[in-house]
């Protein structure tokens, strides 16, 4: 429930603070005081249309904060706790008004978008009223309030699951629908590259082997003729290593006739002819391992250059084009084994629209049986309001082929004013206040079914007489034994039935201005209240014995 409401800097309010209680309470003054302001203060709060024209002149903002007590079951929690808000304790929502037209949002203290500040503040108050009745403009909040009187929520929920496991069922065969059926048109295509490819049979990291492998028999090339030269010139019939052969054994021969002369000279020419028979076995080796089939380079440079021309046609590195070469294959493998999958998928689809359709149908009916039930608790209601001739309609839709996540019914409120007048929606039909009093009948039957925690009443009761006002007065009080409900009003019957009583009035601020006051009254206050509600201007005796006959029925004031 609405537990405090601060205003500072609003229009004619420089400085309001209200504590309400459960229960009923009625906000009353003379017409001009000051009743819209506060409801209007209130919707801002809750994340209404923000206004430069709602600060209060001379200053550069104005604000207010609503303060809620609320049951940590509600579902504003779960709100709070999506957008990272705190979400125990008190809801605290607070509006900042500038006077260039800008606003701040807050919950709890944190800055937050005023579309949430608005979510938020649609959870906790309702306001009703002739010229605002937000919550009953959308006809989904008229299922919603339907589903409320029905106990269903156990049923919406499974129709909401159901609906999404169609969708996904759906959405999986839509899929391998359009993937064979792109399949098909590429089908030639498809197995033309994957013929292609499975020929050419690239392998990972095969383009770094092949060029390096080209490479190397590219250098090699270039240096085998060199080679052949050496090992011409060390082993053909020109080579040196015969005639040094030669000159080391005569010296060798002649060693002993002057050693000192011919030991030195003798072993360096061993030493040399070693060296140069080292040599030609190496040139011999090298020139072995240079000896290469022309036919390898060859092929070599073919599959490389094959392998860079898929790459070119594929439009992938080399590197990729196993995994190319891969997806074809299992593309053509899906065209194969599409139609057997496509029936698999069809029948999951068929089952989940079949699943949903039967949940809905047992939503629709229990949705039917409400309805009328529905039509009933308010039709009880209407005499009493001086609506007896009326009538309040569910109209209600269904159709099989519209299916949605809530079900396959269309639910608007209608009602029919006069008997012989066309029915038509509740909040096209209805005069100002008609609309107040069905909205109030409404409230009524569904009690504490679908409703916010807070309901504020904005003058339901202008143009009413007396025996109406009683009604509503009645009405109101039972509904605030479920809801705390705050009401705006002309009405002395309304007024007598509550248990909190503010009285808004004008006061001179200062000699140049005046500002909005609101007073908590008690009890003999609250008789000179009712009195001058009943009399007007002059207050009477009369009017006083009045006051006291209606207080009489009230019960105690909270």
């Amino acid at each position: 429930m609405l537990a405090a409401l601060a205003i500072r800097d609003i229009v004619l309010i420089d400085r309001l603070d209200l504590s309400f209680g459960s229960g009923m309470s009625v906000l009353t003054g003379e017409t001009g005081a000051g009743k819209s302001i506060l409801l209007d203060s209130l919707s801002l709060a809750l994340g209404g249309r923000g206004d430069a024209g709602l600060v209060r002149h001379g200053q550069a903002q104005g604000q207010v904060t609503a303060a809620f007590d609320v049951p940590m079951a509600h579902p504003v929690r779960r709100i709070l706790q999506a957008h990272d808000l705190e979400a125990d304790g008190d809801v605290i929502l607070r509006r900042v008004q500038a006077e260039d037209g800008r606003s701040r949002a807050f919950i709890n203290d944190a800055p937050v978008s005023v579309s949430v500040l608005r979510q938020v503040g649609s959870q906790l108050v309702e306001i009703h009223g002739q010229n605002e009745s937000r919550a009953y403009i959308d006809p989904a909040e008229h299922r919603r309030l339907l589903d409320s009187f029905a106990e269903c929520g156990a049923d919406v929920a499974g129709v909401s699951e159901a609906f999404s496991t169609m969708r996904k069922a759906q959405k999986a065969l839509r899929e391998q629908e359009e993937r064979i059926e792109a399949a098909r048109r590429e089908a030639d295509y498809l197995r033309a590259a994957a013929e292609e490819l499975a020929t050419l049979d690239p392998r990972e990291g095969e383009e770094e082997e092949l060029a390096a492998r080209r490479q190397s028999m590219m250098q090699v090339e270039k240096i085998a003729g060199d080679l052949g030269e050496a090992f011409e010139i060390l082993n053909g019939n020109a080579s040196p290593i015969g005639e040094i052969a030669s000159l080391w054994r005569r010296l060798e021969r002649k060693v002993e006739q002057a050693p000192e002369l011919l030991t030195a000279p003798a072993a360096n020419l061993a030493e040399a002819l070693d060296r140069l028979e080292d040599a030609r076995a190496g040139l011999e080796a090298s020139l072995r391992e240079t000896e290469f089939d022309p036919k390898a380079l060859e092929m070599t440079e073919e599959r490389l250059f094959a392998l860079r021309a898929a790459s070119r046609k594929y439009q992938v590195p080399v590197e990729e084009l196993p995994g190319v070469r891969a997806r074809f294959d299992a593309d053509l493998a899906a065209l194969d084994a599409g139609e057997e999958a496509l029936a698999g998928l069809a029948d999951a689809a068929r089952a989940a629209a079949a699943a949903y359709d039967e949940r809905a149908a047992a939503l629709s009916a229990k949705r039917k049986a409400a309805a009328a039930g529905l039509e009933a608790a308010v039709a009880a209601e209407l005499p009493d309001l001086k609506l007896d001739r009326a009538r309040f309609i569910v109209n209600l839709e269904s159709d099989p082929a519209q299916r949605t996540r809530d079900g396959i019914d269309q639910i608007e409120f209608w009602v029919q004013t006069n008997p012989g007048t066309k029915p038509g929606p509740m909040m096209k039909v209805a005069s100002g206040g008609e609309l107040s009093r069905f909205l109030l009948a409404l409230k009524v039957s569904l009690a504490d079914k679908g409703s916010a925690p807070t309901l504020v009443f904005d003058e339901i009761d202008t143009g009413v007489g007396g025996a109406v006002a009683e009604a509503i007065g009645k009405r109101l009080a039972r509904l605030a034994g479920n809801v705390q409900v705050l009401t705006v009003t002309h009405a002395p019957q309304v007024a007598a039935r509550a248990g909190g009583h503010f009285l808004i009035l004008k006061e001179d601020a200062d000699e140049e201005r005046v500002a909005t006051r609101v007073r908590r009254i008690d009890v003999e206050h609250r008789r000179e209240e009712i009195a001058r509600m009943l009399a007007g201007a002059t207050i009477t005796d009369e009017a006083r014995a009045a006051a006291d006959r209606l207080l009489a029925d009230a019960p105690a004031q909270g």
